[in-house]
């Protein structure tokens, strides 16, 4: 026979324990005939009170996890809340300082702006392996411990509440967004700048020769300054090792920039064939000074501001 029953308790069977299957099935098959019959014995059709139970029982996979005792979930509550605090924490630091060190690297073997597409790479297989290998090993411990004895909650847990965001959203995107053009910026002048020689063909403004380190390199530090900042905003005030990082951010990105200024190394000698004032070498070393004590002037406000805001905010 091949009636919507036989079907059902076919599709119920298939996934319960072999050794359990007949008890099951004759429990089951009773089951469904007793409300088949009740059903029958109000005046309804065989038919439509066989669909009607069937339909009530609902999916068989469903009906054979509960026989079986199997929970249709990939990780249950006992450890979820240890599983997703542990990925955050990874997530948010892991996949950056691979990516950093892998780009570093590239940098020291000659890539040049070349380092930038393997680092990001190493970072998103880097989340990747993290957010797989973790899951995984918690799946196993859910499967074969479901039952394990974690410290109880208690209310000494609980945070103190937060008496105001000191990082606003508006200040960390502006900050982003600042960051990102500038980096965006850093490979766009090579090819499209505002200065062009006599056949109309472009003249980059920065020493094309930087790229085979000094660029590269100060793009890795601005795409360190987009995770600083991220975090930053997550952490939502000012601490002394916040502060400690976004120092050595600043020195990274402005002592290269002070010093390449200072040895006329950080403009593109070509930028003279169309601004005649550049080929003057006083000029120049004029120039380098003016951009050197302005960069240095607003790392110093910066750190001195950033210092003041971090000893009002730690208290």
């Amino acid at each position: 026979m091949n009636t919507l029953t036989d079907r059902y308790l076919a599709a119920t069977l298939r996934s319960v324990p072999a050794q359990r299957r007949d008890e099951i099935a004759t429990e089951l098959r009773a089951s469904i005939g007793d409300m088949i019959d009740d059903r029958t014995s109000g005046g309804a059709d065989v038919a439509t009170a066989e669909r009607e139970v069937l339909t009530e029982l609902g999916n068989p996979d469903l009906l054979a996890a509960r026989y079986a005792d199997r929970r249709l979930q990939l990780l249950g509550p006992t450890y979820y809340l240890i599983w997703w605090r542990l990925m955050k924490l990874l997530l948010s630091l892991i996949p950056a300082i691979v990516g950093t060190i892998v780009a570093i690297v590239e940098v020291a073997e000659g890539k040049g702006f070349g380092a930038i597409g393997p680092g990001i790479v190493a970072a998103m297989q880097t989340g990747v392996q993290i957010a797989f290998w973790l899951t995984l090993t918690f799946v196993l411990i859910d499967r074969f411990q479901p039952t394990v004895d974690l410290p109880d909650w208690t209310v000494d847990q609980l945070p103190d509440v937060p008496a105001h965001r000191d990082i606003s959203l508006v200040e960390t995107i502006a900050s982003v967004v600042m960051l990102l053009v500038t980096i965006a910026y850093l490979p766009l002048q090579h090819y499209r700048s505002w200065v062009r020689d006599t056949d109309g063909d472009n003249i980059p403004v920065l020493e094309p020769a930087l790229w085979s380190f000094w660029l590269p390199a100060l793009i890795v530090v601005l795409a360190a300054s987009v995770v600083f900042e991220i975090v930053k905003y997550r952490v939502g005030r000012w601490t002394w090792p916040l502060y400690g990082t976004k120092a050595l951010l600043n020195l990274a990105f402005s002592v290269p920039v002070v010093w390449l200024a200072l040895n006329d190394r950080l403009l593109n000698p070509a930028l003279g064939e169309r601004l005649a004032w550049l080929a003057d070498a006083d000029n120049r070393n004029t120039l380098g000074a003016t951009i050197a004590v302005g960069v240095a002037v607003i790392m110093v406000w910066d750190l001195v501001d950033t210092a003041l805001k971090t000893r009002r905010q730690a208290v």
